[in-house]
């Protein structure tokens, strides 16, 4: 508990646990968030890879300034590093501390050291997207010199679209996906739309 203008504020842990299918269950993310005493939990069955997550909007438009959000693992809460790091930084601006208890990491960027591993964080997302830019430039770079001339194919392997769909989840600018395979912007929306509908047909 917190005191403010002689008022005592009480300072709550509220828990968020997902599960990406039907087929899963909670109880284990539910038990380890019950052990660290989360006086509320919320939760979502949806994949990772959704940016809609109604659970996880409950959980954070619940949370007031002191309160802290836990989950079980790090993967739970952000759909990739970008995404976490943009989470942590929304419930700073609220006064809101977050944790994992898998992993035993706490970030609150009024500590010293959340805000050490805050930075750090920051830093292996940045490495972890110039990485795969770079890959991706090399191989488009090893097919020229093979002879596969660029400008704009007729259609992306299955590499490609897997990695296409790896860098709009790691936050890498549209723009900057277009350039890699000469295309335009409005291909790569297509791209993307036809990979949701197939994953949802699935």
């Amino acid at each position: 508990m917190l005191q403010k203008n002689g008022k005592v504020l009480i300072i709550l842990n509220i828990g968020y646990a997902r599960v990406s299918t039907g087929l899963q269950n909670l109880d284990l993310q539910e038990d380890s968030l019950k052990n660290y005493c989360c006086e509320k939990i919320s939760t979502d069955h949806v994949s990772g890879a959704k940016s809609k997550r109604p659970g996880l909007e409950a959980a954070i438009d619940y949370a007031r300034a002191g309160d802290k959000i836990v989950v079980w693992r790090l993967d739970r809460l952000g759909r990739n590093m970008e995404d976490l790091i943009s989470l942590v930084n929304r419930l700073n601006e609220q006064g809101v501390s977050f944790h994992s208890t898998q992993e035993n990491i706490t970030m609150d960027k009024a500590s010293s050291t959340g805000q050490l591993i805050f930075h750090l964080f920051a830093a292996f997302a940045e490495f972890e997207r110039n990485l795969i830019l770079e890959r991706s430039s090399a191989g488009r770079a090893a097919a020229r010199a093979r002879g596969r001339l660029g400008g704009r194919p007729e259609k992306l392997t299955q590499q490609d679209l897997d990695l296409l769909k790896t860098l709009v989840d790691n936050g890498t600018p549209i723009k900057a996906i277009a350039n890699q395979w000469n295309i335009s912007r409005t291909t790569v929306y297509r791209y993307l739309d036809k990979m949701e509908t197939s994953h949802e047909k699935e």
